[in-house]
């Protein structure tokens, strides 16, 4: 998996951002287990409960695409670190229990986690068996 790759998708995946209202531009980049890249940016929308975030955009992108499995998925946005909100580290749980997640500034500067370390004890498909 090259992280630079997925790293540089993110950041040009955010500039792509629909933030008329906060201004505050996220861009993501996921790999599948077939080598695939998705991105996403956030979309936002003037009643805010609408609004999608960058995670949950590549994430639709790959599974109406067929894909199920996420390797690992790249995020950045306009604060110095930004991370998967709770909603997003749990869709990512739904495909990608073991997940890397890779919370970056640019290519050269990021910060590399295991999904259960952003979600720990997390609930999944196999719970509800």
């Amino acid at each position: 998996m090259d992280k630079n790759l997925l790293i540089r998708k993110a950041l040009e995946a955010k500039e792509k951002a629909y933030t008329p209202y906060s201004g505050f531009k996220v861009g993501a980049a996921l790999i599948t287990k077939s080598g695939k890249i998705y991105t996403g940016c956030n979309i936002e929308n003037a009643s805010y409960t609408p609004t999608i975030c960058a995670e949950r955009t590549a994430i639709a992108k790959a599974v109406s695409d067929g894909e199920r499995e996420i390797v690992a998925i790249a995020v950045t946005g306009d604060s110095e670190w930004t991370y998967p909100c709770g909603v997003c580290r749990q869709v990512i749980r739904e495909f990608g229990k073991d997940a890397i997640v890779i919370v970056a500034k640019s290519e050269e500067e990021y910060r590399e986690y295991k999904l259960s370390e952003l979600l720990p004890h997390s609930f999944g498909p196999e719970d509800l068996k």
